[in-house]
């Protein structure tokens, strides 16, 4: 069985309630699920928020959906995911997160197939970034998962899942998904309000006609247009990271 956590909260220093802004209607969130529900190798979806009053929105727009929503710790980020995984028994468990309501199911299915078919501990599309910042999405067994539960200690390596990965990778048998020629200069995740502006404007212009859009129609459009990609150019990939390593040094 094949779990897919999205992870997900309310709070944003920088966008505060972005995974719920309206977009074309429906909040963010539940565009990215309905993309997400496209995928044909993820057998179940659940939605991983925390346990504070600020997220009980999330909560309720889960049971809206129909989808099942776990609270845990917010900042334990990796206790959370563990716990939202046990009720499902999940032999495979991919990681994704709530601010990429332009995720790609048949990127998901591919990472997915290219995992099984190595029999690997974990695997990535985001390793060596070669995807547009926003189509991250991370695979790892069960077993991999209890040992990042068990051996991961550091706030970072807890706030952040699989860093611990990252910090240990001769232990695991690593897969690795990429992208020729590099698309890592795309920028399609929403932490800024630059993000979101650019994500409001793809899905204008291309979610009235196909809402099943794919990658393929978005870099079509940034060609038809190329004004758009400049919107949020200013910001740099894995930013939270580094503020959650620094903060760690200076602690």
């Amino acid at each position: 069985m094949i779990l897919g956590i999205l992870q997900a909260r309310a709070g944003s220093s920088r966008l505060p309630g972005k995974v719920l802004k309206p977009l074309l209607g429906a909040p963010m969130l539940a565009r990215q699920i309905e993309r997400l529900q496209r995928s044909t190798r993820l057998d179940q979806l659940v939605v991983a928020t925390s346990d504070q009053a600020d997220d009980l929105a999330i909560a309720a727009l889960c049971a809206e959906l129909d989808v099942p929503c776990f609270r845990g710790p917010l900042d334990d980020v990796l206790q959370r995911f563990h716990l939202a995984a046990q009720p499902f028994g999940p032999s495979q468990i991919v990681r994704l997160t709530g601010d990429c309501p332009l995720a790609d199911p048949a990127l998901i299915d591919e990472l997915i197939e290219l995992h099984l078919a190595g029999g690997y501990d974990y695997s990535s599309n985001c390793w060596d970034p070669s995807y547009p910042d926003g189509l991250d999405a991370e695979i790892m067994s069960a077993a991999t998962l209890d040992l990042l539960a068990e051996c991961a200690h550091t706030p970072t390596q807890r706030e952040h899942v699989t860093y611990y990965i990252r910090q240990h990778a001769d232990q695991f048998k690593i897969g690795t998904l990429s992208h020729t020629p590099s698309l890592a200069h795309l920028r399609w995740t929403v932490d800024e309000p630059a993000d979101f502006a650019l994500v409001e404007q793809i899905y204008q212009r291309l979610y009235p006609s196909n809402p099943a859009f794919a990658t393929d129609d978005i870099l079509a459009l940034l060609a038809r247009e190329p004004q758009l990609a400049t919107l949020n150019t200013q910001h740099q990939r894995n930013e939270g990271l580094a503020r959650s390593l620094a903060k760690e040094n200076h602690s």
